[in-house]
Order: structure tokens, then C-alpha cells, then sequence
């Protein structure tokens, strides 16, 4: 028979009910915890739960309690919680005798508010703890896989997203594609970045500017990837702009990237307006250094490269209508490459000798340049001025260090001299 409830008592196993629909806890753990919860509270007033028994019925709602007395004879009860007197046994079985077992069945809802209280707190308590648990097991192994997520709720360093089951991930500013925008309730895709459990409070974090989102998504696009006929070797990317990636394929016959492109670039497509119009370039992978750099510069025609394999630098040449494209626009191309490569790349206008011979030392210009610009210039190895003027803008910024009206006043000067 159910248990006498009051107005606190089924709204309490109402509200685990409820939460065990949504959080898919199974039946045996949901038992479980409602009778630890009535133990606990139970053990509280009583000292003691060892002689009580706890059913419970989740599905229902309800639940019954029984204290289990030894009957002793009347005046010799030292332990209330545990003994009887006979005369009280008979109170409720007249048959009752002495060394009997009495289990009594206990009205929780006469401990009081403090008890009913108490015992929500408890649920409540180990609830969250068991929410915690089942989010961190469900996720922790997932990292590097897609999820789909819903949006709901779109702030200023970070977008929250909820899954099937309605468990929150998070999807920080840091990981999200420039162009991106969200809108509440609309799915996004992204890849599980990692799983943080500081305090066993999980969390779940989502990138789409991570290289593992592209690669999952080239996975899913590209079956031959998904066969382990082609592997993907290496991704660099400038999310929402552009991307480059190195792939190999295991069987002669087929062309990597032809397969990853696809016929008029048919599987890059989905990827490509998934990632906000991000281009993709897509080369072969080879373990030879100067060939990979040469790859990763296109569309650039390389004329030849030195290696610094122990410092991991690279000298490229071009022909002067080269340059501007191995550098891309903003250095992208050249950016990415060196990304790709693992090689810090520069690159130089080739000149021919008759120029070479017409070259000029720096030092000589001392009167028109500051000294510490041109100390600032030697610092990275140009010591002429035709090698200042075949080296591309953007690196004497970046490299030296200078403010872009300092390097265009420089090439200003040079420039005259040799007109």
C-alpha cells in the first residue's frame, strides 16, 4: 500500500520523475538514489537506517517506509529505534509475543517540512550529480567527433547549444568562423573541441575553426577517406578565408585529389558553404621538403628553394610575377603554407646577375635612411638594396618589425637610386 502523501511529498517524486524522462537515468539507478536519499535523511532522525526498509516505485510515485523492532518486554526498551514493548507490539498485531520481529510501517510526511526539506536537498544534490555524470560519460570519449546542437541562446563570447537529450555544449567566440551567425533555434554542426569536468561540473566545448572539423567533414564527403584508401596528412587553416590540405592515397589508381574535390568540385561544395565560402586547396603529400613547400605555395611557380632543415626555414625564389601569388592576398597563401609545411618560408624576386652587379650595401644609405631602420633590415639578412627591393613588402613589415610608412619611405629611396 502507498504511502500517505502531503503537498510537498509527490511534487518531490514528481520532479525526479520528470527528470529521469529527460536525462535517460535507467530505473535501477533512479531507485537507487531515492532510497539512498530517504536513507539519509532517515539515519538523521533516527540515528540509525540499518533497520529500515525503503521501497520505492519511481514509475508511480510512490513509496513506503518500514522500521523492523525487536519486541521486548515492557520496561526493558533501551534502544527505541530498534525495540518495542510488548505492550505496544500488541498495539498492532494483538499476537505479537516477545523476541518477535515488528516492522511498522513509518509515515514520512510526520518527520515535518525539515524532513521533507532535507530530503529534497538530498534528491536535488544527487540528482545534479548524477546529471553531471551522465553528460561527462556520454561526451568524454567524443572528442574529435561532429554533433549536431540547437541554438539557444546567443551571447557576446559565446554561443549555447543543446543536444537531442537537452544537455548543454558551448560553442566560445575563440572557436567560431568569423562570418558565422546564429540565430536561436536554428542546428549548427561542430566539432567537439574537448571535455572539462573541473569540480565535476562538465563541459562541453565546440569548435568549427578547429583543422579536426574540416577533416571530419572531408571524412564524411569523401568515401574513400572513410575506406582508408586516402589518408588526410595535414590541415592548415585560416578559418572562414581559406584552407590547405596535404592528402596521400594508399592506392595508386586513385588520384587524392581529384577524389577530395570531386568532379567540378562536387564534394567540396557542402564543405565549402558549411565553412562560410572558406576556399579549399587540396594537394599531394610527400615526405620531400622542397617538393611539399613548392605544393603548398600554389598556385605559385617555385624557381627554387633552400632549406634550413635544422631551423626549419625556407628560401624561396620566384620570377617577379610570381611573388604576389605564392604571398596570397594578406600573405594568406604564404601564411598557410608555412602552416602546412611546419617551415618559416621567405620569399624572393630572383635577379640576374647584371642586377646583382649593380647592387648597393645598405650602409651607403645612411645618409637618406636612419640607421636604426637599417640596422632593423640587416637583422634579418638583407644586406643590399636590390635584396630589400626583391623581398616582398609585407615581410620587411612583419619580419623587421617596422611600421608599413617606415618600409614604403625605405623602398622609396632605393627605388630612386636605381631609376
Amino acid at each position: 500500500m502507498a504511502a500517505k502523501r502531503t503537498d510537498n511529498t509527490p511534487n518531490m517524486i514528481e520532479t525526479f520523475k520528470e527528470f529521469k524522462e529527460t536525462k535517460n537515468i535507467d530505473r535501477t539507478t533512479l531507485v537507487s538514489v531515492l532510497e539512498e536519499s530517504f536513507r539519509n535523511v532517515i539515519a538523521k532522525i533516527f540515528g540509525s537506517d540499518e533497520n529500515f526498509d525503503v521501497i520505492v516505485n519511481p514509475d508511480k510515485g510512490d513509496f513506503e517506509i518500514y522500521r523492523n523492532r525487536v519486541v521486548v518486554p515492557d520496561g526493558e526498551v533501551k534502544d527505541e529505534n530498534k525495540e518495542i514493548a510488548l505492550k505496544e507490539a500488541q498495539k498492532i498485531e494483538e499476537d505479537y509475543e516477545v523476541g518477535e520481529d515488528v516492522a511498522e510501517r513509518v509515515d514520512f510526511t510526520k518527520f515535518g517540512r525539515r524532513a521533507i526539506l532535507n530530503l529534497r536537498q538530498t534528491l536535488a544534490s544527487k540528482i545534479l550529480e548524477l546529471e553531471h555524470d551522465s553528460l561527462y560519460n556520454k561526451y568524454k570519449d567524443r572528442v574529435g567527433q561532429i554533433v549536431s546542437g540547437e541554438v539557444y541562446q546567443v551571447w557576446k563570447r559565446e554561443v549555447l547549444l543543446v543536444d537531442e537529450e537537452n544537455n548543454e555544449l558551448i560553442l566560445p567566440k575563440a572557436e567560431q568562423i568569423p562570418s558565422d551567425q546564429y540565430r536561436k533555434g536554428e542546428t549548427i554542426r561542430a566539432v567537439i573541441l574537448r571535455v572539462d569536468n573541473e569540480n565535476n561540473n562538465p563541459k562541453i566545448i565546440l569548435s568549427r575553426t578547429s583543422p579536426q572539423f574540416l577533416e571530419r567533414l572531408l571524412e564524411a564527403e569523401v568515401p574513400e577517406i572513410n575506406d582508408g584508401l586516402i589518408s588526410i596528412k595535414r590541415i592548415a587553416r585560416m578559418p572562414g578565408e581559406r584552407a590547405k590540405i596535404a592528402v596521400e592515397s594508399y592506392d595508386e589508381r586513385i588520384d587524392p585529389v581529384g577524389a577530395c574535390v570531386g568532379v567540378r568540385g562536387s564534394r567540396v561544395h557542402g564543405i565549402v558553404r558549411e565553412l562560410c565560402n572558406e576556399n579549399i586547396d587540396v594537394i599531394n603529400y610527400t615526405t620531400n621538403v622542397k617538393l611539399f613547400i613548392q605544393r603548398a605555395l600554389s598556385p605559385a611557380t617555385v624557381s627554387s628553394i633552400n632549406i634550413d632543415e635544422e631551423n626549419l626555414k625556407a628560401e624561396v625564389y620566384l620570377q617577379p610575377d610570381q611573388v604576389s601569388l605564392a604571398i596570397g592576398r594578406g600573405g594568406l597563401n604564404i601564411k598557410l603554407a608555412s602552416m602546412l609545411t611546419g617551415y618559416t618560408i621567405d620569399v624572393f624576386r630572383e635577379i640576374n646577375e647584371a642586377e646583382a652587379e649593380e647592387d648597393i650595401y645598405l650602409d651607403e644609405f645612411a645618409d637618406e635612411i636612419d640607421q636604426w631602420v637599417i640596422d632593423a633590415i640587416k637583422s634579418i639578412g638583407l644586406d643590399t638594396a636590390k635584396q630589400v627591393l626583391n623581398a616582398p613588402r609585407e615581410m620587411l613589415i612583419e619580419k623587421a618589425d617596422l611600421e608599413e610608412e617606415t618600409v614604403d619611405g625605405l623602398l622609396n629611396v632605393l627605388k630612386a637610386e636605381f631609376e
